[in-house]
């Protein structure tokens, strides 16, 4: 029984996630203190333009901090994962989460030290450097993988997705009241920062020492030298039958994040300025709505995979995403905000990456040797 427990990867996706999740509002509210005050100092306590001012900043150290993440993470990733696919499963995971405590620990002294916030754009860089989140989730699914048979793997990989929805609604919920916990100090936001750290750091010893996972390339060595052979020639027919279609969802995949990311990197400005001017709490919750989406999806992926094929059911992904964009382009009340999300959880929206990831999970590995399985998993 512990050595099956041993097996799973959700704790430590339930770890990192709500460690990811108290963090992002705590780095969103120090943006807010730091820049108002400055705003307010350089145009004399002028209301209208202070918060432009303050907006304007924010913006901008966002897509800067964006971009350093982005960017410094392509080779690191795609690195870890010639090292995954060669039988170091733990490495692409086990990276990244070091960058994440480390990244962790400087918004920490950011806050205690009065450090400058451009200081964490040192730390996107880090975390980037480090494999960032395109190798960590793309490790933690081959791992899921990994850890089940071809029957189970459907739902091995529904249950990593809602563990991670759990966590992040959980972390997105309580992180404004964790935020508030020094409200009275010098330096509010510590606590958070220090609790998003150590989770951090939880969730990268579980991994490293407690985690228990299969070689990839253990059965590949016992197995009879003419079956090998035949195996071998089966993959690269299957492999090359497929390479069109996974083409096609690898870049329907792309086009989806780029129009998503774009939605999501607006949010927390939006969120902190007017009309909205949300506090701690508040934007706890805007981010929580936001994971709930998690679970309708996959409700309504569970409902309609019994009428429906995955190409309709990823249509329907594609229509839900543009009308919930189109209600929250005329957010200006915090209660039009979750009737705007709420409209999201109806349209089910995460449709459509469900349907990319799945389909794209089916043709690498039910059809491909496990080394190269990895390196296709990164690239979504």
């Amino acid at each position: 029984m512990c050595h099956r427990l041993r097996t799973f990867i959700e704790p430590a996706v339930l770890s990192a996630q709500f460690a990811s999740t108290i963090y992002d509002t705590g780095l969103l509210m120090t943006l807010k203190e730091r820049y108002n005050v400055t705003a307010n100092y350089s145009l004399g306590n002028a209301s209208h333009s202070g918060d432009e001012e303050e907006q304007k900043d924010i913006s901008n150290f966002y897509m800067i901090y964006n971009i350093l993440h982005a960017s410094t993470s392509i080779l690191t990733a795609f690195y870890l994962a010639i090292l995954g696919d060669k039988g170091f499963r733990k490495l692409p995971v086990c990276c990244p989460l070091l960058g994440y405590v480390i990244s962790r620990a400087m918004l920490l002294l950011v806050i205690l030290l009065d450090w400058p916030v451009q200081v964490m754009f040192g730390a996107a860089a880090l975390q980037g450097l480090s494999g960032g989140y395109a190798s960590y989730w793309a490790g933690v699914m081959a791992i899921a993988s990994d850890q089940s048979t071809v029957e189970q793997r459907s739902l091995q990989l529904v249950s990593v997705e809602v563990a991670y929805g759990v966590a992040g609604f959980i972390g997105s919920t309580t992180s404004g009241y964790i935020y508030n916990l020094d409200i009275h100090t010098e330096h509010q936001g510590a606590i958070l920062s220090g609790l998003s750290m150590l989770f951090f750091l939880l969730s990268l010893t579980y991994t490293l020492f407690i985690l228990n996972i299969h070689n990839p390339t253990i059965h590949s060595q016992t197995r009879d030298p003419q079956e090998e052979h035949k195996s071998i020639n089966d993959s690269k027919e299957e492999e090359s039958k497929h390479e069109f279609n996974i083409l096609l969802l690898v870049m329907a995949a792309l086009m989806y994040r780029v129009a998503n990311g774009r939605f999501v990197d607006i949010l927390p400005t939006f969120m902190v300025k007017k009309p909205l001017n949300w506090n701690a709490k508040q934007v706890g919750y805007g981010n929580a709505a936001g994971f709930v989406i998690f679970f309708t999806s996959f409700a309504g992926t569970w409902f309609f995979s019994k009428c429906l094929r995955d190409v309709s059911m990823g249509i329907i992904g594609l229509v839900s995403f543009a009308s919930g964009l189109l209600v929250m382009a005329f957010v200006q009340k915090t209660y039009m905000f979750f009737i705007g999300k709420t409209v999201l959880f109806f349209c089910f929206e995460n449709n459509e990456m469900y349907f990319v990831t799945l389909t794209l999970y089916k043709l690498t590995i039910a059809h491909t040797k496990p080394e190269i399985q990895f390196s296709k998993c990164a690239i979504t």
